[in-house]
């Protein structure tokens, strides 16, 4: 092939990318999407999404993935149908049902009961087929397996569990809910236990996610979208601006960031974001008493 047939690999910036995931895929599958459409390898994602739920998924490209491990996406808000009157075995629509019972004149002010004891902090034992990890394998590989999986409940936050709407069916109960909850919350277990508690059953019928930290849908887009105008949701700079606390520093901070050393420390609690005078985010760094210690170097020294 000549020089001139050649196709130079376009140059692509770091940044995150905001993607409006569809039904059907893996959050891997829309990283390798986004990998072909933006034309780089360096794609990893933050904050997993099920095949059937849709709604934000946080990519990070370039020098961006390093950020993701340090996202602060401990609060998250989902949109989702939940059926009342039917088990299954991965709590959700996609599982085989295991119990059906008639649910479709289940009492409102019951259900409403049910949704308040599932609210605040709680306890819950996540799904048998999530990504939780025993013994270094996921649940849900070992449910593959045919292996018994016992998972033990943990501490979750439900800060807010909203009927949007109910519809009754021949022999269900369907509940559009908003749920606002801490990371480590399962939506799926939310209604097996909201089910449950009724003495109906219950699984999720449909789920999307609207928000995972300062992420929402209203910098979203589909991947059909950004096949037709490749481009990052922010650069790196705004990235960081927008997911942890800001601190402009003088240029000898910066340069003092930029080699690893310690800096004397804000007084911010977790981690924060250091710029220098341009506006750039040098390092995102953590403060130990009285310095700051670097845990990540955007740009680091020559």
């Amino acid at each position: 092939m000549s020089e001139h047939s050649r196709k130079a690999r376009p140059t692509v910036p770091p940044g995150l990318l905001v993607v409006d995931k569809p039904a059907g895929m893996t959050s891997h599958d829309v990283v390798s999407r986004v990998r072909r459409i933006m034309g780089t390898r360096k794609v990893g994602h933050a904050g997993t999404l099920d095949p059937m739920a849709t709604g934000v998924l946080v990519l990070g490209l370039e020098r961006a993935t390093k950020l993701l491990g340090h996202l602060a996406l401990d609060t998250k808000s989902y949109l989702a149908t939940i059926r009342l009157g039917a088990t299954t075995s991965t709590d959700d629509a996609e599982g085989e049902v295991l119990s059906e019972v008639d649910a479709s004149a289940v009492d409102e002010s019951a259900v409403r009961a049910g949704i308040a004891e599932l609210t605040g902090e709680i306890e819950q034992v996540p799904s048998a087929v999530s990504a939780v990890k025993i013994n270094g394998r996921r649940a849900y590989e070992l449910v593959r397996s045919g292996e018994e999986v016992e998972l033990a409940a943990r501490p979750v936050t439900v800060s807010r569990f909203d009927v949007l709407g109910l519809r009754r069916t021949e022999r269900t109960t369907e509940l559009d809910v908003l749920v606002e909850c801490s990371s480590g919350t399962y939506v799926r277990a939310l209604a097996r236990d909201l089910g449950a508690g009724l003495g109906v059953g219950g699984h999720l019928g449909e789920l999307r996610r609207t928000r995972v930290g300062p992420f929402g849908l209203a910098t979203a887009r589909t991947l059909e979208q950004l096949e037709a105008e490749p481009g990052l949701s922010m650069g790196l700079d705004e990235a960081v601006a927008t997911a942890f606390p800001r601190r402009d520093v003088d240029a000898t901070l910066a340069r003092a960031l930029s080699h690893g050393q310690l800096v004397p420390a804000a007084g911010v609690e977790g981690t924060y974001g250091m710029f220098d005078p341009d506006g750039r985010a040098v390092a995102l760094v953590r403060d130990r008493g009285r310095t700051a210690k670097p845990v990540l170097v955007i740009i680091p020294a020559n």
